[in-house]
């Protein structure tokens, strides 16, 4: 079987590497539309947009087009990617010395294309941060790092160190629940590395 991942994602890249799969990278460059009335169904059909349109695009072999999306939500507001570095600071200033949610969807599309066969699901992880001060947050947010991450943050990165808990899978925060999705591939797909 062959996978390909419908995502830009360095961390998602990463962690399926990591995991030992062998697979494509196609990154879906689609207008994403939000549709759903909660996170869950919202990630759960992000992911799946991504995914049907990779797989629309691929010639008739056989494969599993991964499709994935993650999003942070604070007291049912979702945090997506900051536009710059004041949103992100407000963002995690919003964050700080509270525990908000992380859900990722993932949605796996295998099949003709005629007729797909189309397994979503999600993860929900909470993650609760120490205080942190401004000047913490400033220095952070120089590096970068925060502004092409939901919610403004990395977890494995820098911003680690004001992570006080977790409470579910540290990998569906780094964007990809990827023991849930081996065991996902594993109940309904044939899995091969």
């Amino acid at each position: 079987m062959k996978y390909v991942l419908a995502s830009a994602s360095p961390r998602r890249k990463e962690l399926l590497t990591q995991a030992g799969f062998i697979f494509d990278v196609m990154p879906a460059d689609i207008e994403e539309i939000m549709a759903g009335d909660n996170p869950p169904e919202i990630v759960m059909n992000l992911a799946r947009q991504k995914a049907l349109h990779i797989f629309k695009t691929l010639p008739a072999k056989p494969c599993t087009v991964i499709g994935a999306d993650t999003v942070v939500v604070y007291n049912g507001e979702i945090l997506g990617k900051p536009s710059g570095a004041l949103e992100a600071y407000d963002m995690l200033s919003l964050l700080a010395d509270r525990t908000h949610q992380v859900y990722t969807g993932v949605s796996l599309v295998t099949g003709s294309v005629k007729t797909p066969d189309v397994r979503t699901f999600y993860e929900k992880t909470n993650v609760t941060f120490y205080p942190v001060s401004r000047q913490d947050l400033q220095s952070y947010i120089a590096t970068g790092d925060p502004l092409d991450k939901a919610g403004a943050y990395g977890i494995q990165g820098p911003f680690a160190i004001h992570v006080k808990c977790i409470s579910g899978d540290y990998n569906n925060v780094v964007g990809l629940p990827i023991a849930r999705l081996y065991h996902e591939l594993d109940r309904g797909m044939c899995y091969e590395h």
